[in-house]
């Protein structure tokens, strides 16, 4: 499973975790102006917006999970099985395989709003990008500088849903995580009232019990609550080093140990458990990639601006899993 956000300090931020039980060799991936991306069932992307984001690249085409284009238009997928629904390709709509969605969109739109006209024309089609890559069932976060929108095509057909907390995980679909919302209004960062007995003296035993009831386990449902309740009361300083910082602190909230979440074992009899695969943070406005990995808790980044993007080549780069252990003695 995984999570999605946005944040706004001086510039904006978007980012994910991923949240799988195995990595598929992602790389942070600047796709240049200029590189053609073939589309299965529609005219190929000749010239479009440069992008940076994580992906999974394959015979030279970028699988992305996550990215940003040069305008600062963001998208995540996200992973929502049973509630996807993709079907055959059909007239008179605009027909998509699942996988092509992100960059499709980030190679077109500058705003969510542009964004939001071409996703009234799409029909995501069951394409396989090969026989051993089969559709990921999948619904999308799309955020620019001042709004966020949640994309989701089910059996009951393609829904746009205006998206005001900016965050976003996995099923149910995202009108029941806004009305699960409703449940924790009385949440707050502050110190309680006692509103229960009120002349009797009740004082706080702690701090934060403002927020008591916040959920704290690993299930859709409570993360998108979770990282709701921290990124709407979150504070920072406006510099890159503390926005960046508070980010990740935020997605920090919602991330998954090892050991935690069980998922039986693989055909070897190793324990398989879902976990943080990476976390990723985006200046929207900078086109700065930053990412962390479960192994290595230190903020790497990539600049999309130092690359060339009027090129027609993909830029790769692997990920610095090491542990980075700064030793002051």
């Amino acid at each position: 499973m995984c999570t999605a956000a946005t944040y706004t300090t001086k510039d904006h931020y978007f980012g994910r975790n991923l949240d799988l039980e195995f990595s598929y060799h992602e790389t942070v991936t600047v796709t240049p102006r200029r590189k053609v991306l073939p589309m299965r069932h529609t005219d190929a992307l000749k010239e479009h917006y440069a992008m940076i984001g994580m992906a999974f690249v394959v015979e030279d085409y970028p699988l992305y999970y996550d990215a940003t284009n040069e305008k600062g238009l963001s998208m995540a997928g996200l992973n929502f099985p049973g509630n996807a629904h993709y079907n055959a390709p059909a007239d008179g709509r605009r027909n998509l395989a699942s996988f092509e969605l992100i960059p499709w969109i980030l190679g077109q739109c500058a705003t969510v709003e542009q964004a939001r006209i071409l996703l009234a024309e799409v029909n995501l089609t069951d394409t396989a990008f090969s026989p051993q890559l089969p559709p990921s069932p999948l619904h999308w976060l799309i955020a620019d500088q001042n709004e966020s929108i949640v994309f989701e095509q089910t059996e009951n057909g393609t829904r746009i849903f205006d998206n005001p907390v900016g965050v976003m995980t996995n099923n149910p679909t995202f009108d029941y995580h806004m009305l699960h919302l409703q449940d924790y209004m009385n949440a707050s960062a502050r110190l309680p009232e006692n509103r229960l007995a009120p002349g009797v003296g009740m004082e706080p035993y702690s701090r934060g019990m403002g927020g008591f009831g916040i959920p704290g386990d690993l299930s859709s449902a409570s993360r998108f609550v979770k990282v709701a309740f921290t990124k709407m009361n979150s504070l920072s300083g406006d510099s890159e080093e503390e926005s960046v910082s508070q980010f990740f602190k935020i997605l920090g909230s919602v991330e998954q140990q090892k050991g935690c979440c069980r998922l039986g074992t693989d055909e070897d009899g190793n324990l398989l458990c879902e976990y943080t695969i990476y976390s990723s943070c985006c200046n929207m406005d900078r086109g700065i990639y930053y990412y962390t990995t479960y192994e290595n808790s230190g903020i790497s980044c990539v600049d999309m601006n130092r690359e060339d993007l009027d090129g027609d080549r993909l830029a790769v780069y692997e990920l610095q899993k090491e542990p980075r252990i700064c030793r002051q003695n």
